[in-house]
């Protein structure tokens, strides 16, 4: 990326709308735009207006005009890019954009490359590479859980985290170091005591922004339920339920579901990506074992599980169910089961309680008739710890960073290993600086290298 010149992209999705916006960032953005630009003010000249203006006038091509406009300008440094930006906004038509766009291509301005605005925000200081991150979280957030934890983290939530605790380090560091140039005559600077205080405070950050990265990454993502039981018990029926609409085949012959199929819904705010797997029995079919083993899979991988189970056959098979619940907790040791009773239609209130009392937590339903689906619901959102979220704390869900912060985990644990050991001051320095790296690298405080920046900021949309 070139980052003298001026670039420009379309700033709202492409297609046909009642307006589109079309973003200039450069040194001569409200230069190219002004020599273009006619306002409806005959007087008023785009160069010489202020800051965070908007003005009305008409995109003009050899006394032609293209379109009738809004104009933005923002002046460096107080822009998104710290540069001068131009933001257009014209009709939504997909003829005008491209005009426009094309008019000031050969103006001087070149196509925006992913991301490469909020690249340019970050190279000029505006926000740190975490932040800037966040702003592609923002954009592709589809709950309001996964929003506000972009929204937390593009204020800069994992930074300040970090930051104090940086801070002292890199004063520790420049102690050891010093020591270091003293090393002949056997002196300490750094207080022994004081640094391994801090530096087991630092493990305990680190070791509690790494732990919410498992749930972040489920939040962000969609939290996967497995819903897990023996043929015919009603899972493909309570997939369609809770998506309200025949996602699954649902069939009274044993073994329909050979595959897993899933979708997600958002409940209470929080995404939950539900999986209907094959039913699992001993079976000589061999695709229908495929399927068995997939479902295997897909539980192991789940955040959470669903066991069903019929409750029109409680009474006759009552051990047998018993058994295979056991079963699934002694295999998931760690998961959250849910224990689902379902076709509870066809029993009497009498039934129902006597389902109920024998086992603990058990939710009864029929999602042929789409009862106690809303109590599933609460049970869901009850097993999801939401108050990190509600507390505003740091949740972790870039795998970037959750990378980065292992391997600080890994050289602080060092630094703290030499400490205790009490080694030689220059073998354990070289774990400090390996820190101190790690953590940098996740706000870009330290030099990163070009190809992460281009991995990162490919992955955003052109115009942002």
């Amino acid at each position: 990326m070139n980052n003298n010149d001026t670039i420009i992209a379309l700033a709202t999705p492409a297609g046909v709308g009642a307006i589109s916006v079309i973003r200039l960032s450069g040194e001569k953005a409200i230069e190219i735009v002004a020599a273009n630009f006619k306002s409806v003010h005959k007087n008023k000249q785009l160069l010489n207006q202020k800051t965070h203006t908007i003005h009305l006038g008409h995109i003009i091509q050899n006394d032609t005009i293209i379109d009738e406009v809004l104009v933005s300008v923002f002046k460096n440094p107080n822009s998104y890019t710290g540069e001068n930006i131009v933001e257009i906004s014209c009709h939504g038509s997909s003829f005008i954009q491209q005009e426009i766009i094309q008019l000031f291509l050969k103006k001087g301005c070149r196509m925006a490359d992913n991301g490469e605005f909020t690249m340019r925000a970050f190279l000029n200081g505006k926000m740190d590479l975490s932040q800037a991150e966040a702003v592609a979280d923002v954009i592709a957030s589809n709950s309001a859980a996964s929003h506000q934890m972009a929204i937390q983290q593009m204020r800069g939530g994992i930074t300040s985290e970090l930051k104090e605790l940086r801070s002292q380090l890199l004063d520790f560091a420049a102690l050891i170091e010093l020591e270091l140039d003293f090393s002949g005559e056997d002196v300490e600077f750094a207080d022994r005591t004081k640094f391994k205080e801090l530096v087991v405070k630092i493990t305990a950050v680190l070791k509690k922004l790494i732990d919410s990265f498992a749930f972040g990454n489920a939040l962000k993502n969609g939290i996967p339920v497995a819903i897990i039981g023996a043929p015919n018990v009603g899972k493909s029926t309570l997939l369609n339920a809770l998506l309200n609409e025949d996602k699954a085949i649902v069939s009274d012959i044993e073994g329909t579901t050979r595959d897993a199929i899933e979708d997600e819904i958002i409940i209470d705010g929080v995404a939950f990506r539900f999986i209907d797997t094959a039913g699992i029995r001993d079976t000589t079919d061999v695709v229908e074992n495929i399927g068995i083993l997939k479902t295997f899979e897909k539980a192991e991988n789940a955040q959470l599980l669903i066991f069903m189970i019929a409750a029109n056959k409680f009474t006759t098979e009552k051990n047998k169910i018993e058994e295979e619940i056991n079963r699934i907790k002694e295999k998931f040791p760690n998961k959250r089961l849910l224990i689902i009773a379902n076709k509870v239609d066809t029993l009497s209130n009498t039934e129902i309680e006597t389902l109920e009392r024998s086992f603990e937590n058990l939710i009864p339903l029929s999602a042929k008739n789409k009862t106690g689906l809303d109590q599933l619901k609460n049970e869901l959102t009850g097993l999801v710890n939401i108050g990190a979220l509600s507390n505003n704390e740091t949740i972790v869900t870039n795998s970037r960073h959750f990378e980065a912060l292992n391997n600080a985990l890994n050289a602080i644990s060092s630094v703290k290993e030499g400490i205790d050991l009490e080694i030689s001051t220059d073998l354990f320095s070289i774990d400090i600086r390996e820190c101190l790296r790690h953590l940098g690298n996740i706000t870009g405080e330290y030099d990163v290298d070009k190809d992460i920046l281009g991995h990162i900021f490919g992955n955003f949309c052109i115009g942002k």
